[in-house]
């Protein structure tokens, strides 16, 4: 157990540059403490003591506002951040290295006992703040989950989800993927510099090619007046204003 407890005091203070010192982690940080009573309520959850599991991660609940049930299955080195918020299903199991912020959800859209109904967090995936992922599929291995985003289907390894509903914007293979937490590159929140929506994206590919439209257009509206061809005019109400819509989806 203290092994354990001192390899998750250890990651925590790798991954989070506010953590200055193990005691302070021990005792400042509700994510460690949690995990720490779930491996209590776990046990018990195991060894037949149901009603137990139920009120130590009850206990649990009230000391640090994160919910965990005694069920889900939790790896090593996982690190729960501020962690207010926090729900971990029944059945859901997190793989070793993960990382999840305040606000998260790992809940189940079934209400079929005896099933597999919540998620399933392969190592080293990041979930950004207040997202959820709801449902028996998996989140790949080095997924990253934006904050907010509502997560309903199986997310590849090494992409990234954000939205509601989600929907995957990279995928890449990480060339130190197979390496240890340590080395892997980390990003908070599961932020990714440098990533667009892929609807904003296609959102901007049609406007500029309306833009472009718009100009041709242009062009052979005059070569029309030049060569005294009569044309309607658009009102000036319907016509196509480039700056107005980019910044609607700006």
């Amino acid at each position: 157990m203290f092994p354990q407890l001192r390899e998750d005091i250890a990651s925590i203070i790798k991954r989070d540059p506010a953590a200055r010192t193990a005691w302070e982690v021990l005792t400042c940080y509700p994510g460690l403490q949690a995990i720490a009573i779930h491996r209590a309520a776990r046990w018990c959850w195991t060894h037949g003591m149901k009603w137990l599991g139920r009120f130590i991660s009850h206990i649990g609940r009230v000391l640090t506002g994160i919910e965990i049930h005694p069920g889900a299955v939790i790896g090593r080195r996982v690190f729960i951040d501020h962690g207010f918020g926090v729900v971990i299903g029944e059945t859901a199991e997190i793989g070793d290295d993960c990382t999840i912020y305040q606000g998260v959800t790992l809940g189940g859209t079934s209400l079929s006992k005896g099933k597999k109904r919540h998620p399933t967090l392969e190592a080293g995936v990041i979930i950004g703040a207040g997202a959820k992922v709801l449902g028996a599929f998996t989140v790949g291995e080095n997924a990253k989950i934006g904050s907010n985003a509502v997560v309903l289907k199986e997310v590849p390894p090494c992409a990234t989800a954000v939205g509601n509903p989600a929907r995957i914007i990279l995928k890449e293979e990480h060339a130190n993927a197979g390496s240890d937490a340590a080395t892997r590159v980390f990003s908070s929140y599961g932020i990714t510099p440098d990533l667009d929506d892929p609807l904003i994206k296609a959102l901007q590919g049609l406007i500029n090619h309306a833009a472009a439209q718009d100009q041709q257009i242009k062009v052979l509206t005059a070569a029309l007046e030049k060569a005294g061809i009569a044309h309607d005019k658009l009102p000036e109400d319907i016509r196509f204003d480039l700056e107005k819509f980019s910044k609607l989806v700006n």
